[in-house]
Protein backbone atom coordinates (compact mmCIF):
# COMPACT_ATOMS: atom_id res chain seq x y z
CA UNK A 1 0.00 0.00 0.00
CA UNK A 2 1.54 3.52 -1.22
CA UNK A 3 0.22 5.75 1.77
CA UNK A 4 2.03 8.53 0.32
CA UNK A 5 -0.05 8.30 -2.68
CA UNK A 6 -3.66 7.82 -0.58
CA UNK A 7 -2.26 10.77 1.53
CA UNK A 8 -1.73 13.36 -2.08
CA UNK A 9 -4.92 11.91 -3.43
CA UNK A 10 -7.17 12.67 -0.12
CA UNK A 11 -5.36 16.04 -0.50
CA UNK A 12 -8.31 17.47 -2.26
CA UNK A 13 -11.01 18.56 -0.99
CA UNK A 14 -12.77 17.83 -4.50
CA UNK A 15 -11.59 14.30 -4.09
CA UNK A 16 -12.37 13.96 -0.75
CA UNK A 17 -15.68 14.75 -1.51
CA UNK A 18 -15.91 12.54 -4.20
CA UNK A 19 -14.83 9.49 -1.91
CA UNK A 20 -17.59 10.81 0.82
CA UNK A 21 -20.67 10.95 -1.92
CA UNK A 22 -19.58 7.21 -3.52
CA UNK A 23 -19.71 5.66 0.58
CA UNK A 24 -23.29 6.70 -0.05
CA UNK A 25 -24.39 6.91 -3.59
CA UNK A 26 -28.24 6.15 -3.43
CA UNK A 27 -28.04 9.64 -1.17
CA UNK A 28 -25.60 11.81 -3.17
CA UNK A 29 -27.11 10.80 -7.03
CA UNK A 30 -30.61 10.68 -8.73
CA UNK A 31 -31.74 7.15 -10.38
CA UNK A 32 -30.43 7.72 -14.00
CA UNK A 33 -29.86 6.16 -17.49
CA UNK A 34 -26.68 5.23 -15.96
CA UNK A 35 -27.37 1.94 -15.52
CA UNK A 36 -24.70 -0.12 -13.00
CA UNK A 37 -26.75 -2.92 -11.80
CA UNK A 38 -23.76 -5.10 -12.57
CA UNK A 39 -20.98 -3.12 -10.52
CA UNK A 40 -23.19 -2.42 -7.35
CA UNK A 41 -22.52 0.92 -5.64
CA UNK A 42 -21.09 2.10 -8.98
CA UNK A 43 -21.79 5.58 -10.67
CA UNK A 44 -20.70 6.66 -14.25
CA UNK A 45 -18.33 9.62 -14.41
CA UNK A 46 -20.86 12.05 -16.21
CA UNK A 47 -22.86 11.37 -12.56
CA UNK A 48 -20.11 12.18 -10.70
CA UNK A 49 -19.24 15.45 -13.00
CA UNK A 50 -22.54 17.43 -12.53
CA UNK A 51 -22.66 16.78 -9.25
CA UNK A 52 -18.90 17.78 -8.17
CA UNK A 53 -19.51 20.65 -11.39
CA UNK A 54 -15.96 20.15 -13.59
CA UNK A 55 -15.20 19.14 -16.59
CA UNK A 56 -15.00 15.87 -17.99
CA UNK A 57 -11.20 15.83 -17.87
CA UNK A 58 -10.70 17.22 -14.04
CA UNK A 59 -13.19 14.49 -13.29
CA UNK A 60 -11.95 11.59 -14.81
CA UNK A 61 -8.19 12.95 -13.59
CA UNK A 62 -9.21 13.02 -10.19
CA UNK A 63 -10.93 9.59 -10.03
CA UNK A 64 -8.10 7.74 -11.96
CA UNK A 65 -5.70 9.48 -8.91
CA UNK A 66 -7.60 7.48 -6.60
CA UNK A 67 -7.99 4.26 -8.29
CA UNK A 68 -4.29 4.35 -9.14
CA UNK A 69 -3.96 5.08 -5.16
CA UNK A 70 -6.29 2.20 -4.80
CA UNK A 71 -9.00 4.26 -3.18
CA UNK A 72 -11.93 3.72 -5.82
CA UNK A 73 -12.27 0.56 -8.09
CA UNK A 74 -13.34 1.28 -12.09
CA UNK A 75 -15.59 -0.71 -14.06
CA UNK A 76 -16.17 0.12 -18.05
CA UNK A 77 -19.32 -0.75 -19.73
CA UNK A 78 -20.21 0.05 -23.13
CA UNK A 79 -19.03 4.10 -23.19
CA UNK A 80 -19.55 4.21 -19.84
CA UNK A 81 -17.09 4.29 -16.78
CA UNK A 82 -18.20 3.32 -13.58
CA UNK A 83 -16.47 4.14 -9.84
CA UNK A 84 -17.24 2.69 -6.50
CA UNK A 85 -15.29 3.23 -3.64
CA UNK A 86 -12.21 0.36 -3.01
CA UNK A 87 -14.18 -0.65 1.37
CA UNK A 88 -11.19 -3.08 1.45
CA UNK A 89 -8.22 -0.63 0.74
CA UNK A 90 -10.68 1.77 3.30
CA UNK A 91 -10.59 -0.70 5.77
CA UNK A 92 -6.88 -1.40 5.51
CA UNK A 93 -6.37 2.22 5.82
CA UNK A 94 -8.25 2.83 8.75
CA UNK A 95 -6.63 -0.20 10.50
CA UNK A 96 -2.83 1.68 9.90
CA UNK A 97 -4.45 4.71 11.19
CA UNK A 98 -5.53 3.18 14.06
CA UNK A 99 -2.63 0.92 14.66
CA UNK A 100 0.68 3.20 13.16
CA UNK A 101 -0.37 6.25 13.73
Amino acid sequence: MDYMMIFKALSNETRLQMLHWLKEPDQHFPPSSCNYEHFPGGICVGQIQEKAGLSQSTTSQYLSIMQRAGLLEARRFGQWTYYRRNEEMLQKLATYFREEL
